[in-house]
């Protein structure tokens, strides 16, 4: 299919190849997994040499949005996308809220047209309200798959930095964007293109999908520890329920006492302290981004007791649930 002009595309002469790509912006919408979607088509467009891509720009009406920044861009509304290929989302971390019922019925009317949706940063939760990610693996940022999880249990939620399945592509947001979208030209136009662009913008490495989140966290661990990973990946897929350490040490094939000593050199906590921390960051999560009771949320985090959760929640922040949740609300209001 031969792609019409569009004023904000650049490379060479339109060919066969040219696919429109839609890009979805949501207001609040954060800039860099943005500016990585077009930038890497744009750098596609001119190290070939020929127009490998276009790009439109919508919006769920006719208003425009605007960045979480401040800067906005022309677009138009979502219902007259035409032609696309595909369609990519760009929303903000607190896309959860988002219900528009007509932008909602759009994208389940793409879906039907035979157009990829995917998401560059926040948008996974416009897919999966739409029900369209119920059949596939997919991410989001790390802050938000607590939410994220509550809120769609059904769905495959994985910890990596992009995933591609399918008619559907997720990334958690940031500069991730850049990794699959580099991983879709690569898919389309071959390695060595996807290299050339990393190069373009000093991108060290294309990073995989099996990469996680959190790596920055984790890289003193690869070489020098990797039982511990093992251990706080146990920990981090058991929040509910949570193991007992002899548990998680049988499981890992380790001895309490390996356990506790690589916590101490590596980590400067015991085990247990490690993994209630994990617990209240979680539960904090869900307090702050759902309207769960605070009894419902001690549950779901492992607590046995409302008062004993409160209690350790007040001891690890520095207020109780209620205190915390009234003001964030108070903040987000003003």
């Amino acid at each position: 299919m031969i792609a019409r002009q569009h004023p904000f595309s650049e490379g060479g002469n339109i060919n066969d190849d040219t696919v429109v790509i839609g890009i979805l912006l949501i207001e609040g919408y954060p800039i860099i997994p943005f500016s990585c979607v077009v930038d890497s088509m744009r750098a596609a467009n001119r190290l070939s040499g020929r127009r490998l891509f276009e790009w439109q720009y919508f919006a769920p009406g006719e208003k425009p949005v605007a960045a979480s920044c401040g800067i906005t861009v022309p677009t138009r509304p979502l219902a007259l996308a035409k032609q696309l290929e595909t369609l990519i989302i760009v929303a903000p971390n607190t896309a959860q809220y988002f219900d528009d019922a007509a932008t909602l019925r759009q994208l389940r009317a793409l879906d039907k047209r035979g157009v990829n949706l995917g998401s560059a940063s926040s948008g996974s939760f416009l897919l999966a309200r739409a029900g369209l990610l119920d059949h596939c693996r997919c991410t989001i940022h790390w802050e938000n798959i607590p939410v994220f999880k509550e809120l769609y249990p059904q769905l495959d939620v994985a910890f990596t930095l992009y995933e591609i399945d399918a008619r559907r592509f997720t990334c958690s947001g940031g500069t991730a964007a850049l990794d699959m979208m580099l991983k879709l030209i690569e898919n389309r136009h071959g390695r060595q293109l996807a290299q050339q662009i990393s190069q373009q913008f000093q991108h060290d490495r294309i990073r995989t999908e099996i990469d996680s989140q959190q790596m920055a966290d984790r890289i003193d661990l690869a070489m020098s520890a990797p039982k511990l990973i093992d251990v706080i990946n146990l920990m981090e897929n058991n929040i509910e329920l949570p193991l007992s350490l002899p548990s998680i040490a049988k499981k890992c094939n380790l001895s309490l006492r390996q356990i506790e000593r690589l916590f101490h050199k590596y980590r400067n906590v015991t085990p247990s302290q490690y993994y209630l921390s994990l617990r209240l960051m979680y539960a904090k999560q869900l307090l702050l981004n759902t309207n769960r009771s605070v009894l419902d949320i001690s549950i779901a985090t492992g607590f046995e007791t409302q008062s004993y959760f409160t209690a350790c929640y007040r001891k690890h922040f520095g207020s109780s649930p209620r205190s915390h949740r009234s003001q964030v609300a108070t903040e987000r209001k003003g």
